[in-house]
Order: structure tokens, then sequence, then C-alpha cells
């Protein structure tokens, strides 16, 4: 019996966003295989005032590259890839039928017009599609255009992100359950501390943070 779809995978080819080969994959085999050894074993160690900061990969080479083309080279793709894997991961350490809301962390509108997407909701997408947690795309919204971070101090970080997220359309009803922030990357802990903390303002319960990467040593 024919396989129309590897036929046709003969036929259908692009290239990887991260060394241009052709493949009928998001990323191609070679690539997928460096980027999986990026992953940390034990990724549930990062814990910041008792809460979870779960992360899929330290912050470096392929994976830092694959972050940078995902957010800045418009290859939004990259992010199915990095989800599905984040997913996979979370399954391995946490309940499968745990009861979590996962919310994005969110970009300004300004932001999002200029890239055209937000990374973080894309990887939230994956994720919850792998993990079957329940996926609240406008749990918040960033009110302030903040400046980017990665030029910025610690302290100039936390500044920066003071007052920059209010509560979005989603969580007009509050949720019963937990909240788990995902992201991309973990780096101070400014951002998520600055969700957590909206969100634990109005009386939601934060569960933790979930990102692709980590620059932050586990323990």
């Amino acid at each position: 019996m024919i396989n129309w779809k590897n036929l046709l995978n003969l036929f259908v080819q692009s290239h990887c966003p991260l060394c241009q080969r052709s493949t009928s994959q998001e990323l191609c085999p070679n690539c997928t295989y460096k980027l999986q050894k990026c992953h940390i074993s034990d990724a549930s160690n990062l814990g910041q005032n008792s809460r979870s900061i779960f992360a899929w990969g330290v912050y470096g080479g392929i994976l830092k590259q694959a972050i940078a083309a995902m957010k800045y080279e418009n290859q939004p793709e990259i992010a199915r890839c990095l989800g599905q894997w984040l997913g996979e991961a979370w399954l391995l350490h946490y309940e499968r039928d745990r009861r979590l809301v996962v919310v994005p962390i969110p970009l300004h509108a300004s932001k999002l017009k200029q890239r055209g997407y937000n990374q973080a909701a894309l990887i939230a997408e994956s994720f919850c599609a792998t993990t079957g947690l329940q996926l609240k795309q406008n749990g918040l919204e960033r009110v302030k255009a903040t400046e980017a971070q990665f030029s910025l101090s610690a302290s100039e970080r936390e500044k920066n992100l003071t007052a920059a997220f209010g509560l979005g359309k989603d969580f007009y009803h509050l949720p019963k359950a937990p909240v788990l922030l995902v992201d991309d990357i973990y780096t101070t802990g400014a951002t998520f501390r600055a969700a957590m903390q909206t969100l634990c303002n109005s009386g939601i319960a934060v569960s933790g943070l979930a990102v692709v990467a980590t620059a932050v040593k586990h323990n």
C-alpha cells in the first residue's frame, strides 16, 4: 500500500531554519539531535520563593541560536518543537491530570505587531497540546512597552518591568486552578516575578514557570 504522506514529503521539502538543509520537518534531524543534547535531565530544581521553575534546557550553543532565530529571524515554526519537548519533559516530572491553567508571558501590542507573533504563546500552544493542560492565551496582557531585557542589569530589569502586566480578557472571571506561566528563557527572573505579582495581587494562585531554556545553573 502506498504511503501518500511519505511520498508527498519527497516533493514538499522546506529548509531547516538553523542550517538550511532540506527537510520535511520543522527542523532537520541533525539540528534536532544537537538541540536534544541541550536538554537537562533534572529540570525542576530551580525553585524561587517556593514557586517551581521548570526548564527544559541550558541557554547556550544551538539552543540559544534556535531561540534567537525563532524570535528575531521570523522562524515561528521552531516554537512547535520547543514547546513539544518542554511538554514531554513536564509529563515525566508531574502528574498528567494535574489541574493547572497555562498562561504565556505576553508581548506588548506594539512588539506583537512588529514581530507578528508571540513566541511564548506559540510555545504554550504546543506545550498544552502535548500535556493536555488548559491554555489561556490572554490571561495576562502587557500594558507597558518595556525595553529589551538582555541589555539591562538585574536592577534595571526589575525597574523596567514595574507595572508592565495587567490581567487579560481570559481572566475577567478568575480561574479556580493555579496558573503555570510559560516563557522562552529564564535569566534573572524579573519577568516571572512581575507577571506573578500581577496575578497574585488579583488573588490568582501561581504554581510556577515553565521555560524552554535557563541561563541559571540548576541545583
